[in-house]
């Protein structure tokens, strides 16, 4: 089992339930449990379109058997579950799942660069992350 650390975001619709409703779906992943939750942290939206409304952020502590990619391709389908529609980059949307950091591992692939290229300069990662770490 690895541990991980994976982001939450969402400023459209109910954000506070959007993100319930992905830890509740991360909950029922085979091989992964989770260990420990953020509270929500409510946030400006930075780069992207203009105008957006804030976005509220968590962090989870999670233990997984999958591999990172397999993790990634779990995320993304419980992204497209909930309804999230791509648009343009850094755009609002439903819910936003990242791997922040998984185990010790340091991987860069077309689709997946752990830790996340943008962890340590964003303030609505760090906050969430800070409390489960």
């Amino acid at each position: 089992m690895v541990i991980c650390y994976l982001g939450l975001g969402s400023n459209l619709g109910n954000r506070r339930r959007n993100i319930k409703l992905a830890v509740k779906k991360i909950d029922t992943l085979k091989a992964t449990r989770i260990i420990e939750k953020s509270k929500m942290f409510d946030f400006p939206s930075v780069g992207g379109p203009a105008g957006q409304r804030n976005y509220l952020n968590a962090a989870l502590k999670i233990q997984t058997r999958l591999s990172a990619s397999n993790l990634l391709k779990k995320l993304k389908k419980l992204e497209d579950e909930l309804g999230r529609v791509k648009s343009v980059r850094f755009g609002p949307r439903v819910i936003d799942l990242d791997i922040l950091l998984y185990g010790d591992k340091s991987i860069k692939t077309k689709d997946l660069t752990i830790p996340h290229s943008r962890l340590f300069c964003r303030d609505f990662v760090i906050k969430p992350l800070k409390e489960v770490l």
